[in-house]
């Protein structure tokens, strides 16, 4: 089988094939297949190139990148390169990574060097803030996202209901019939990495197994809503709900979990409005709170829930990308499942999958608030098969127009 193409590749490496301008950084969660990315880039430019890991090395070996990029440039000189290309993964682990890459960066600029420069890192968090604090005009972003619908079918054969239940994970497809197997992989090479690396490590958690507690708690409640207070009740040592609220924030940065907040037409009321809980992708629901394929399948509550998580996780997947911002609203029994805010553009949108019968939240929400749009997914709308495969910059689009 031939390697499937994400869109990201051609935009790294048109970028990479443009004359020196801005360090290119790749950044994306856990197991979304942004090394494999680079090496299928690499593989397919002229540009000669290295590739270095900040994986395994020392968080406080200040020298590093400065060896890494010097033995570059020695390699230029040394064979006539005009330009070479330079590849970091995982560069965020590295303390100060920024003033580092800032300063070779600058002498490389400075001394009319071509060395082109790639940066990879899984930790939103950390890149975020070393970007914007000290490489701020010297970078372009290129966000790889879990992986929708249209890539797993196209990839990995996979059906709109495996897509539902395993997710947009590539790495584990081929366990996706070993569900112990398959959970067991969720569990221990992506998510742990995730939590104890990318969070707790980079994010000063004075209190790790809350914060792991929060985020399988919160996983496991996926398009549901649970108040911190309650959420409280449910995890040992729980401090106060400042600290899950911070938690679940962190977790947000990582692409991981988010708790959406309830739509308002004033600020205050969002902020303290009772969470959402929103996976960025349903296999980490379904690792938590699923029985087996087989099963949840033919339980229509079950698979109600699972097909609005989905849902959910496609909006917030591609919300930082897209620019736009995911809300829910609910007063008394009538609800709205989503709210997409994009500039001046507000669409309503209702999951309907045998979950529940009519609900009144639309006609209310229009009432109340005269959203640009209203949406159907699933019975009597759009279906969930054209919705899970929509370019969703292009579905915004046409609702806001």
């Amino acid at each position: 089988m031939a390697e499937y193409i994400r869109k990201q590749y051609n935009t790294l490496k048109a970028r990479i094939a443009e004359p020196r301008k801005f360090i290119q950084v790749l950044a994306g969660p856990r197991q979304v297949g942004k090394t494999t990315l680079v090496a299928q880039v690499v593989k397919d430019i002229n540009v000669p190139f290295t590739l270095e890991n900040a994986d395994g090395i020392a968080p406080n070996n200040k020298e590093w990148i400065h060896q890494v990029w010097q033995s570059v440039r020695v390699n230029m000189q040394m064979h006539g390169h005009e330009e070479h290309l330079l590849v970091i993964d995982e560069v965020q682990k590295i303390e100060n990574w920024s003033e580092f890459v800032k300063a070779e960066w600058d002498r490389d600029t400075l001394e009319g060097r071509q060395l082109k420069v790639v940066l990879l890192g899984s930790s939103r968090l950390m890149l975020r803030k070393g970007l914007t604090e000290s490489l701020a005009g010297r970078f372009e972003l290129i966000r790889v996202t879990h992986w929708s619908y249209s890539e797993m079918r196209d990839a990995f054969g996979f059906t709109l209901d495996q897509y539902i239940y395993y997710g947009g994970y590539p790495g584990p497809v081929h366990l996706i019939n070993e569900e112990r197997r398959w959970r067991k992989y969720i569990k221990d090479a992506l998510v742990a990495p995730a939590i104890e690396k990318d969070v707790i490590l980079t994010s000063n958690i004075y209190k790790p197994a809350l914060m792991k507690q929060t985020f399988e708690l919160g996983c496991a409640y996926s398009a549901e809503l649970l108040s911190l207070t309650k959420m409280m009740g449910q995890l040992q040592d729980a401090g106060n709900a400042t600290t899950l609220a911070s938690y679940v924030g962190i977790l947000n940065s990582c692409a991981l979990l988010t708790g959406l907040q309830k739509y308002a037409s004033d600020t205050a009321r969002k902020y303290n409005s009772v969470p959402k809980f929103q996976v960025y992708n349903n296999a980490l629901l379904t690792t938590y709170k699923g029985r087996t394929f087989a099963k949840d399948r033919l339980d229509t509550a079950v698979w109600g829930r699972w097909v609005e998580s989905a849902v959910g996780a496609y909006l917030v997947s591609q919300a930082e990308d897209l620019n736009y911002k995911v809300y829910y609203w609910r007063e008394k029994e009538h609800e709205v499942d989503f709210v997409l805010v994009a500039d001046e553009t507000v669409i309503g949108i209702e999951v309907k999958s045998g979950r529940r019968g009519m609900n009144s939240g639309l006609p209310r929400f229009k009432e109340q608030f005269h959203p640009t749009h209203t949406l159907v997914i699933g019975t009597g709308g759009l279906s969930l098969e054209n919705f899970f495969a929509a370019d969703l910059s292009r579905l915004i689009e046409a609702l806001g127009s």
